[in-house]
């Protein structure tokens, strides 16, 4: 099977069939609207150093203070991994939110320890951002995303690099366990996966249309429910034979039967397996995707992403044990989305609940910057119901967006 360029709607059912794309409506590029809070003052010193000290820091930082107008200074830049400082990925992201916020940024250079960014208005319009390497596209969408919400108007975002990368997303992940879930505050928007990026080539291009919100509502996420279904994308592109595709699709499968959980006893599990045409996946790469559907509408995932010394079976076998973590913890998320919804919670109005599994270190230190750059209550208690799972609720903000 060929598969051909996906485009969805993420208000559509998980799997059951995508909607095309048509042209986003006209709208100037960069338009200029009030900014949703008024800022300024101080800088909030933030350092990069602390709990899971990476990446995430930066990007949620910066978001933040574009939302809330509120300077920044991030020292300590990635201090807690082997080379220290931003990559091009980083560096293409705060560009990006500095365009969508209409601000400065300083010390925006590559191996940078340190940068100061002061926001503007938030802008509507066409924007893009290219990594020029296999940098993870969906964490450019991460860190513009809650910008984009709280625009003026609408904003296309064309972000080009690497679409399925190690220590980030796969963009099947993003699109079909991802967006489902955030969108549970309130909102909706249309995606295009154009064509595939992997390591080390990177060339992977995605287009997000996104229809700016008032407020963000508050979610209720307190009841796993049942697993009524499992299913899943396995693929190879480039130079790599569909075989491999179904040597992963095989191990998974085999690894979900005889894990004999007795949650998925009964359940049907249903993995497309294709190789990507070589018009939207020219280079060589491959990956599979779980998840899993639940009666209370809970979407749960499981990943992994194909490697040179690693077999098609054990990236199967990866795949399926994370999907059947995300199952038995009894959560509403898996524990790679745990933490993406903290920004949210943060920005809601009024009071979220979230049950979920074991609280990450990436969880916690996206509590601790929502605390520190917006005043949410955050707390985490043990679950009631269910001895393996936590609460986490919040007290959100109500960030409003006066331009609507």
């Amino acid at each position: 099977m060929m598969k051909t360029v996906r485009q969805q709607s993420v208000n559509n059912p998980v799997g059951e069939g995508m909607k095309r794309v048509t042209s986003p409506p006209p709208f100037p590029r960069g338009k200029c609207g009030g900014g949703v809070a008024v800022g300024g003052g101080e800088f909030v010193e933030i350092d990069g150093s602390v709990m899971e000290g990476g990446g995430q820091i930066l990007r949620m930082s910066v978001g933040l203070s574009a939302l809330l107008s509120t300077p920044i200074r991030i020292s300590n830049i990635r201090a807690g991994r082997a080379s220290p400082g931003l990559k091009a990925q980083h560096l293409t992201g705060l560009t990006l939110v500095r365009d969508l916020a209409g601000g400065k940024l300083d010390g925006g250079e590559f191996g940078s320890v340190e940068v100061s960014f002061i926001p503007g208005q938030l802008r509507s319009g066409q924007f893009s951002a290219d990594t020029q390497t296999a940098g993870a596209v969906c964490l450019l969408a991460q860190v513009s995303l809650p910008c984009a919400l709280f625009s003026p108007g609408m904003v296309s975002l064309n972000l080009r690099g690497g679409t399925n990368a190690q220590m980030a997303p796969q963009i099947d992940e993003y699109t079909e366990i991802f967006l489902p879930n955030i969108s549970k505050f309130g909102f909706d928007f249309d995606f295009e996966v154009v064509r595939k990026g992997f390591f080390p080539r990177g060339g992977g291009e995605v287009n997000f249309f996104l229809k700016p919100v008032k407020q963000l509502q508050p979610i209720s996420m307190t009841s796993p429910g049942v697993v009524q279904s499992i299913i899943g994308w396995s693929f190879t592109a480039g130079n790599l034979p569909q075989r491999v595709a179904e040597q992963m699709t095989s191990a998974a499968k085999r690894q979900i039967l005889e894990a004999d959980v007795p949650a998925l006893r009964g359940v049907p599990v249903r993995i497309e397996t294709y190789k990507e045409d070589t018009s939207c996946a020219p280079h060589s790469g491959s990956g599979i995707v779980l998840l899993a559907k639940t009666s209370t509408g809970c979407i749960l995932g499981g990943s992994a992403l194909g490697a040179p010394r690693v077999s098609p079976e054990d990236t199967g076998v990866k795949a399926a044990e994370e999907l059947l973590e995300a199952v038995e913890s009894g959560g509403c998320v898996d524990k790679y989305i745990q933490d993406q919804m903290i920004i949210f919670m943060a920005l809601a109005a009024g009071s979220s609940t979230l049950v979920t599994g074991p609280i990450t270190l990436h969880t916690e230190t996206a509590i601790h910057i929502a605390e520190k750059l917006t005043k949410a209550k955050f707390k985490i208690s043990a679950c009631p119901e269910n001895n393996r799972a936590w609460v986490i609720t919040c007290e959100g903000i109500g960030l409003v967006n006066h331009n609507l």
